[in-house]
């Protein structure tokens, strides 16, 4: 088979394939023979009717449009393969030449000759990591960040106090509330406790709420942000049933001793100081890794396939519904931009560094990301598996661990400008030799098997 690519601009190129007879072949007798178990012809059982017979009764053009059919990704995923192209979206393939329509000699019959137009993954030329540097906050902990992981802790031994007065920002209410358009009701609720201040309701629902006390009713306008009605405006009803306000325990050793391992409340503290650093040093290495990718988009040219972000914003504002809403298409058509440049300076960066995926961290992942929807782990995996999903999941994985890999290049330092290790959250280059010893998966290649995985043996069930 020959093929030949053509490029058309940096993000598309022509891909003209030539077939020959022979190639093409096994997918006319295997047209032969899928019509031979569709026609009915007398004579002749199902799947035994000779190809001269097929070619009277249901025509040698339609045996090679079969023919063509059928083998035609094939082809077409083998001249990507042999011109080591890396689609992004769906090719426009258009057929220019079929082998004869008649039977003829051999060495006389033709060739398949097709062009497929796609776009691809643009080559990109990044900067040197070892020249780069990026600067991150301090870990600094301070009293505040102790006192207000100390008031989380004791909001959750906290008890909630009806009060006789005014509602107002942080207390508990109570409610009964009916929203309206016109005479029809369109949403309403009954005994619900909101806390004022949280903003998950209504707009306007806190400040009609701060001031009103138990049992007194008021009314306000709002923009319905949900259902039937979305984005009409509804008079809303609402009284408060109950006003109450959450006590918090005295910080004392008494309440180190309910709320945690230790016996005194210095104890207390003290662990919860440490708490705040690992927070924050692990904020750190989220904090270096955003600023890499915006030092490296900002300093390379990456050009975005227009058609496959455009796919990619009318399946968005379809599922919404709302594919006539030009303001929100333009923030959709932003954000799948700015996706697809990640997307496609990851993955170049993945390639350059040559990025392994074991499975052990495809297997973690994968964990990980079935607890997030709340499913047995081998299900997910299986699922994926069947979804044929599993490379899109390496890929993944690939471009987090060529962020890791590329932070271990480049200076990360703080304000003072004293270098951060951040071998904690992003590994070693020794730690990743090790895996490497296991079974390793290239991330262009995510041919890895997982059946005994997705089988239900124990392995991702001692992972999690």
């Amino acid at each position: 088979m020959k093929s030949a690519v053509e490029t058309l601009d940096p993000t598309k190129v022509k891909l003209s394939v030539e077939v020959t007879y022979d190639e093409l072949k096994p997918s006319i007798e295997h047209a032969y023979q899928h019509i031979a178990e569709q026609v009915t012809v007398p004579g002749f059982r199902k799947g035994k009717v000779p190809p001269r017979i097929i070619d009277q009764r249901v025509g040698r053009p339609a045996v090679i449009e079969h023919a063509v059919n059928e083998g035609l990704s094939g082809f077409y995923a083998e001249a990507v393969r042999d011109n080591k192209l890396r689609p992004m979206g769906q090719p426009e393939v258009e057929v220019t030449q079929v082998p004869g329509l008649v039977p003829a000699a051999a060495g006389e019959e033709g060739e398949l000759h097709f062009t497929a137009e796609v776009e691809v993954r643009p080559e990109i030329t990044l900067p040197a990591l070892d020249g780069l540097s990026v600067t991150v906050d301090d870990v600094e902990v301070s009293d505040e960040d102790v006192d207000a992981r100390l008031d989380a802790l004791r909001e959750r031994f906290g008890s909630l106090v009806g009060v006789d007065r005014p509602a107002q920002s942080g207390d508990f209410v109570v409610i009964d509330l009916a929203a309206t358009i016109g005479d029809e009701v369109v949403d309403q609720v009954s005994g619900t406790s909101y806390q004022i201040g949280s903003g998950n309701m209504l707009e306007g629902l806190d400040e009609a709420l701060t001031g009103l006390s138990s049992g007194e009713t008021t009314t306000f306008e709002t923009v319905l942000v949900g259902g039937d009605r979305k984005g009409e405006t509804a008079n809303v009803t609402v009284t408060a049933t109950a006003v109450k306000e959450r006590q918090l325990p005295e910080v004392d050793d008494e309440f180190a001793q309910l709320a945690s391992e230790f016996d005194t409340i210095d104890e207390l503290k003290a662990d919860l100081r440490e708490q705040a650093g690992r927070i924050k040093a692990s904020n750190q290495a989220v904090q270096a890794r955003d600023l890499l990718v915006e030092k490296l988009t900002t300093e390379t040219e990456i050009p975005v396939p227009a058609g496959v972000v455009e796919a990619e914003v009318h399946r968005h504002l379809e599922s919404e519904g709302r594919l006539e809403d030009d303001e929100h298409r333009a923030e959709v058509q932003e954000q799948a931009q700015s996706a697809l440049r990640n997307q496609i300076l990851l993955d170049t960066l993945a390639e350059q560094l040559d990025i392994k995926v074991s499975q052990t961290e495809l297997l973690d992942y994968l964990v990980s990301a079935s607890r997030q929807y709340g499913m047995d782990p081998n299900t997910f995996i299986t699922t994926l598996d069947q979804q044929g999903q599993i490379p899109a999941m390496v890929a993944e994985v690939a471009r987090s661990k060529a962020l890791a890999v590329s932070l271990r290049k480049v200076a990360v330092v703080d304000g003072s400008g004293a270098a951060v290790d951040l071998s904690e959250f992003i590994g070693t280059d020794e730690e990743d030799a090790a895996l490497e010893q296991a079974e390793v998966t290239p991330a262009a290649d995510a041919a890895t098997d997982f059946s005994a995985v997705a089988s239900g043996e124990d392995s991702a069930d001692e992972k999690a």
